[in-house]
């Protein structure tokens, strides 16, 4: 028996959308009707909602002292906190416009990032004070360097010291509009560089909105719900899910990282009744020991997204957990969720709707587009086209590139292929573009190999995403050798872990003699995806 989540509780959350315009709103609404109630519990620190605008209107102050003016990046290296909430609340009010970045990005990424956004100043946490020492010498626009926490650098401002002593009486000077950038994310980049993918307030906003307004069951909250943030924050999933749960007014619980026994913890203890997670964490949580001993009684929904879950895997997660589920289908370019499964739709005597991404949310309108952009009817296999409220700006510095993903008619290519069924359900069947989802992070070819091509031993290189029992799918990369050059699959390993993240390099090398094209010269890297995909219905894992 699943027990889908219980929405007809008393407390039913009564915080109007229309009442927010901009994400501003949310501090200083909740600091008014809730103001002692808990907004954030991070390692034993409790900020209520009134401390919580305090810290706010603190940083907002401080940034603005330092010289952060409307339309600045201000860029995050580190891992989940408190902190980052108040910073990112902070920068809205100002206009700035917070830009986290990935963690296990390695240096040169993450120096290419900051360059990109011209960032004047770094926030960066206490593991990753080695690497912000390097970017003030490779960064030139960076003039400014915070540390999260205490036992960085002495010259460095701790965060919480360098906010408390801005003098509140700095008013910024600006109101933000629904149409102002918000969030700057980066996405992998298909030519081998990230993007910078620009969220306005109106993004975010709108889509709560609409859900409300159309009473959407499963996207109600509760004044009682209490939120796990987990997942990391330079992703939709991590600062999204943040934004959410303080959007709703619940206390959220905000984990550091995501570790499954912890998340175990949290849910026994701490009473978690939403949150969000990756199916890839999914499965290491489910696949603990105590996930079975384990009292879920009071966990209301678990929403998982940003890659592709094993209907399998998906079935022992209802099993164990007995909580509503539902799926969540979007991108950094949608602001996160555009397509879900709802939680009666996880029904294991109906295991065909298990493999669907779902239905659209109020306001989002699906397409499914042929090679030239012709939309195809019901059934048909094409490219999935979104058109909806909360599609990104486009690209920061990027036009060209922003015309290409959003046609003038607002849709937004997605890159993955699918089809609608006659009830209106999405499924994913396959990608449009090389993209290699691991562990529900992107990775395309395009990044990697130009890492290996520097390597002295090669002479081409491909690479490819094949199925991954733990990962979903693994980088693998296939390479021809420069004549008489020697390379073992370690040394290319090594050699590519030095230039990208680690969830970027390959795990395991195949050597041959020569690469798969097409006639004009192309590598057909669906025929060498081929034989390790072979006998799977999907072409995704």
């Amino acid at each position: 028996m699943i027990r889908l989540a219980n929405f007809t509780r008393e407390l039913l959350m009564t915080t109007d959308a229309n009442a927010i315009t901009t994400l501003d709103d949310i501090p200083r609404l909740h600091a008014r009707e809730r103001g002692t109630k808990t907004a954030l519990v991070f390692e034993g620190r409790k900020t209520t909602f009134a401390e919580f605008e305090r810290h706010v209107a603190s940083t907002a102050a401080a940034l603005s002292g330092i010289g952060v003016q409307p339309g600045t990046r201000v860029a995050f290296l580190g891992k989940n906190s408190d902190h980052y909430l108040g910073l990112l609340f902070a920068c809205l009010r100002i206009g700035a416009i917070m830009t986290p970045i990935n963690w296990r990005l390695a240096a040169p990424e993450v120096a290419y990032i900051v360059s990109d956004a011209r960032a004047p100043i770094l926030f960066v946490g206490l593991e990753f004070c080695a690497s912000a020492a390097a970017l003030t010498r490779d960064c030139a626009a960076l003039k400014h360097v915070i540390a999260m926490e205490p036992g960085g650098p002495t010259a460095w401002p701790t965060y919480a010291a360098w906010r408390d002593a801005a003098p509140n009486a700095i008013a910024p000077l600006h109101t933000p509009k629904p149409s102002d950038i918000a969030v700057q994310l980066y996405t992998s980049g298909t030519t081998g560089r990230p993007k910078g993918a620009m969220l306005t307030h109106d993004n975010f906003v709108s889509m709560r909105r609409l859900s409300q307004q159309a009473d959407v069951p499963w996207s109600r909250w509760k004044d009682d719900d209490i939120a796990l943030q987990a997942m990391p924050v330079a992703h939709i999933g991590g600062t999204g899910f943040g934004i959410w749960a303080l959007f709703y007014g619940v206390l959220t619980i905000v984990a550091r990282e995501f570790d499954p026994l912890k998340v175990l913890d949290f849910i026994e203890h701490d009473r978690v009744s939403k949150l969000f997670l990756v199916p890839a964490a999914m499965q290491f949580i489910v696949r603990q020991s105590r996930a079975r001993e384990i009292d879920y009684s009071r966990l209301g929904t678990i929403m998982y997204g940003a890659s592709p879950i094993p209907p399998a895997l998906l079935a022992e997660c209802i099993e164990v957990f007995k909580c509503g589920f539902v799926q969540m289908y979007g991108m950094t370019e949608t602001t996160g969720t555009v397509v879900a499964l709802a939680p009666e739709d996880h029904d294991l005597a109906r295991p065909e709707l298990l493999r669907a991404a779902g239905r659209p949310l109020p306001g989002v309108e699906l397409a499914i587009l042929d090679a030239n952009g012709r939309h195809l009817p019901t059934g048909a296999i094409g490219e999935i086209a979104i058109r909806s409220p909360a599609t990104m700006a486009g690209y920061w510095n990027l036009p060209d590139a922003t015309r290409t993903a959003i046609d003038g008619a607002g849709w937004l290519r997605s890159g993955d292929a699918g089809y609608i069924d006659a009830n209106g359900y999405l499924f994913v069947h396959d990608r449009v573009k090389d993209m290699i989802v691991s562990g529900a992070e992107n990775v395309y070819p395009a990044e990697v190999e130009n890492a290996i091509f520097g390597h002295p031993a090669v002479a081409e290189v491909a690479v490819i995403g094949v199925p991954s029992d733990k990962w979903g799918e693994e980088v693998k990369a296939i390479i021809v050798l420069k004549p008489g050059a020697a390379a073992n699959a370690q040394s290319i390993i090594d050699w590519t872990r030095e230039r990208v993240a680690g969830f970027k390099t390959p795990k395991s090398v195949d050597f041959v003699a020569v690469l798969p094209r097409n006639a004009s010269g192309k590598i057909l890297r669906r025929e060498l995806r081929e034989p390790y995909w072979r006998g799977r219905e999907r072409r995704v894992n």
